[in-house]
C-alpha cells in the first residue's frame, strides 16, 4: 500500500508582489541602466517580475509607451536652473540637462526622437522652457512651435553624441572624414575650400552652445 501523500498548503509560498504600472516601469528602467534599452522586453519583463507577458499590457501598450514612461522617470532627476537665473540662460541649462540624462541612453534617446512624450515630468520640463522663452518676450506661437525644435535638437545631439561614444570605430570614422575634407579638391568643392580650416574648429560645448543660441536667435526674432 502506497503512502499517504501528504497535501502541501498554498499559504506557504511566498506571495508574488502586486503587479502595478509603477513597479513594472522601475523594473524596466534597472535593465536598461544595467544592461541598455535593447534588453527591456516584455518577455523579459513578465519574467523578472514572475508573470505572463500578456498580463502586462494592463499597465503598459505598446513599446513606445513604455519607452515615454522611461524617459519620464529619467526626468525626476533633471536639474533645474536657479529661480534668478536669466531667461535665456535658463533655457540653455535646462536643455543641456536634458541632453546630459539621455546622453546616458542613446538607445533611448534614438527612440524618443520618434515619440510623443505625455509623462508629468516631461510635461513640466516643457512647461517650464515656455514659461521662461515667454518670459524672455518671445511671442507666444514662437515660443509654442520653438520648444518643438530646441528639444528636438537636444534629443537629437544626445542620440548623435550617446551612440557614438559606444561605438569602437567612431575616432576612426571623424579621422577619415576630417581626411577627407583637407584633402577635398578647391576646383571641385569651392565652399568647403572656403571654410575649410573652421569646419572641424571649436570644442564640442562650443558647438553645442551655438546650436542653441542660432535657435533661439532665430525663434525670439520671429514676429
Amino acid at each position: 500500500m502506497s503512502p499517504r501523500r501528504v497535501p502541501v498548503s498554498r499559504r506557504d509560498r511566498p506571495a508574488k508582489a502586486a503587479l502595478s504600472r509603477k513597479g513594472l516601469i522601475s523594473v524596466a528602467l534597472q535593465i536598461m541602466v544595467d544592461e541598455g534599452l535593447e534588453r527591456v522586453t516584455m518577455r523579459r519583463l513578465a519574467s523578472e517580475l514572475d508573470t505572463g507577458p500578456a498580463s502586462l499590457y494592463v499597465y503598459i501598450q505598446s513599446t513606445a509607451e513604455l519607452h515615454g514612461a522611461l524617459l519620464d522617470e529619467l526626468l525626476f532627476g533633471l536639474e533645474l536652473p536657479r529661480e534668478e537665473t536669466a531667461w535665456r540662460e535658463a533655457v540653455m541649462e535646462l536643455l543641456s540637462g536634458y541632453t546630459r540624462i539621455l546622453h546616458r541612453q542613446p538607445s533611448l534617446a534614438r527612440s524618443v526622437l520618434t515619440l510623443r512624450p505625455s509623462g508629468p515630468n516631461y510635461l513640466r520640463f516643457v512647461d517650464l522652457l515656455l514659461g521662461y522663452l515667454l518670459a524672455g518676450g518671445v511671442p507666444v506661437r514662437s515660443a509654442a512651435w520653438g520648444v518643438d525644435l530646441l528639444v528636438q535638437l537636444a534629443t537629437a545631439t544626445a542620440a548623435e553624441h550617446g551612440t557614438r561614444d559606444e561605438s569602437p570605430d567612431a575616432a576612426g570614422e571623424v579621422d577619415l572624414q576630417e581626411m577627407a575634407v583637407r584633402e577635398a579638391i578647391p576646383a571641385e568643392y569651392p565652399n568647403i575650400d572656403r571654410v575649410r580650416d573652421e569646419l572641424f574648429s571649436g570644442t564640442g560645448e562650443e558647438r553645442h552652445r551655438f546650436a542653441f543660441d542660432a535657435l533661439l536667435d532665430g525663434i525670439a526674432a520671429r514676429p
